[in-house]
């Protein structure tokens, strides 16, 4: 990033960020806030205002616990949900490994911070565990789709 005052960094940040959305090279989840700020080698107030900025024009949107998405787009459900549909999936069966946090995190494209929220949630609905090798495991699988 150019070196600016620190009140147009923030403009400029937000403007490539909108470049991008409207190129298409970004076009559902934006990346965590931890990403843009080594992108961009600022710090993470500067990152929050070009978000703001953006939110505030109406180009994109926070949901929590699932990050910064282009309006009209992504699954807005919280992570919890969307990783508990992991456990629903055909084939999963009690016992079997539960995805590492770095797995989780690059597949959600969501912060490690959001993902041991997650993990916590799901630990304490007894849904996983950690097992004798000293990993998480599933612990029992949940019922139905109104579960989480």
């Amino acid at each position: 990033m150019p070196q600016a005052s620190p009140r147009g960094t923030y403009l400029q940040i937000s403007e490539s960020l909108r470049q991008k959305i409207e190129k298409g090279k970004i076009n559902e989840a934006l990346p965590s806030e931890a990403e843009l700020v080594s992108t961009y080698g600022v710090g993470r107030s500067t990152i929050g205002r070009a978000l703001k900025e953006l939110k505030a024009e109406g180009i994109i949107e926070s949901v929590q616990g699932a990050g910064w998405y282009v309006v009209g787009t992504g699954d807005r459900r919280p992570l919890v949900e969307r990783v508990t549909d992991l456990l629903r999936a055909d084939g999963v069966k009690v016992g079997d490994p539960f995805p590492s946090e770095n797995e989780l995190c690059e597949r959600f494209g969501v912060s490690r911070t959001a993902v041991r929220s997650a993990i916590a949630q799901l630990e304490g609905r007894g849904l996983i565990g950690v097992g004798a090798s000293r990993r998480r495991e599933v612990r029992a699988l949940p019922i139905g789709q109104g579960d989480s």
